[in-house]
């Protein structure tokens, strides 16, 4: 039987995991969580936590799984990097070098990647250092969305109105929430759109509650440390800015609407006032046709498996690694100052747990 870990930093790795846990328990193997600088609230009943990390020494997993950029070096088994998203950055390019997601820090020895062309560029990434491998594997979170058959257009009730679901990130120079929160209220009031929302866990807390009080009968809000993925195909049409949400949202072959995107192409309806976001949500609506054929094209872009078993293939790739290319690898480098900064970040964030 293997033992797994799951590193959770940021709220939004639950939803990443969690498939990947189901499949570990599916296969009569262990999982275990530890969590450090973010809320436990999402943990439920029957799974596991590891609260100290004596308890992770003594646990002993196989491997750790880490959707985010960093992970304690001294935690046992190996490490492997699933993403907290798919290989898009902030200027709308995949695949660029310079992008953070292309980062080599030097804390994995396996990453799991999502499409052909992330897979070659961390190919040549693992040629060049020498102490990682690389698997195209696909990614966890997408398998209970593409395992369930909700795709193109809702089945809506006579007379219901179409429901948008409505997201945004929280950094000031990309959000759209400020500026759009008048607009939303408006449109959820008058009956013809129903609003699911949600917003970034770092958002302003001021915005967040203006948002919570706009709950009615046509406006859920949904907080940040709620699973979003069962959600996502309660909704007709995306209203979005810069949160890569957008992309999960697409693999329901489902129209996005974007307010001053910094990710444009044709794959959105992008405006940049507030009184165009109706006629673009009606024209989303349509389903253009060239809207959603750009749509299909930029899925098959970042994500190359739609048969909802990527969490499968992760873990045999965590099989093969052990196998066959653990020992053939380099040593990582000493990396003594970033050792440094993880423990003491590490003990900071354990630390304001604590005091929380």
């Amino acid at each position: 039987m293997r033992r797994y870990l799951f590193f959770v930093n940021q709220p939004y790795s639950y939803s990443i995991l969690r498939p990947l846990q189901d499949e570990i328990r599916r296969r009569g193997d262990e999982a275990a969580w530890f969590v450090a600088g973010c809320s436990t609230a999402p943990l439920k009943a029957d799974e596991r936590r590891l609260r100290t990390v004596r308890e992770v020494m003594d646990y002993g997993a196989d491997a750790t799984f880490v959707p985010g950029d960093w992970v304690p070096y001294f935690f046992p088994g190996i490490k492997v990097e699933v993403f907290h998203g798919m290989a898009r950055n902030k200027r709308g390019h995949s695949s660029e070098e310079e992008s953070d997601h292309y980062r080599i820090r030097g804390w994995f020895d396996l990453y799991c990647t999502h499409a052909e062309k992330d897979t070659a560029k961390f190919g040549e990434l693992a040629e060049k250092h020498g102490h990682f491998a690389v698997s195209h594997t696909g990614w966890p979170k997408l398998d209970p969305l593409l395992s369930q058959p909700l795709k193109g257009r809702r089945e809506r009730q006579p007379g219901e109105p179409p429901v948008v679901f409505y997201a945004s990130t929280f950094s000031r120079s990309v959000t759209s929430a400020p500026a759009l929160v008048e607009k939303i209220g408006e449109l959820s009031r008058s009956g013809q759109w129903k609003f699911i929302v949600t917003l970034h866990p770092k958002m302003d807390p001021d915005i967040v509650e203006r948002y919570r009080q706009l709950a009615s009968e046509n406006l859920r809000f949904v907080e940040s440390d709620e699973d979003l993925l069962p959600i996502l195909p309660e909704a007709d049409v995306m209203l979005c800015d810069t949160s890569s949400i957008m992309f999960e949202f697409m693999f329901l072959d489902r129209p996005v609407v974007t307010f001053r995107t910094k990710m444009p192409g044709p794959y959105l309806i992008d405006v940049e006032q507030i009184e165009e976001v109706e006629p673009a949500l009606e024209t989303a609506m349509e389903y253009p046709e060239d809207l959603m054929a750009a749509t299909r094209s930029l899925c098959e872009d970042l994500h190359s498996f739609r048969d909802g078993q990527s969490s499968a293939r992760v873990l045999d790739a965590v099989d093969d690694f052990l196998v066959s290319k653990k020992a053939g690898l380099r040593r990582k480098p000493l990396n003594l100052l970033r050792k440094i900064k993880v423990r003491r970040r590490l003990r900071k964030e354990l630390d304001k747990m604590r005091e929380d």
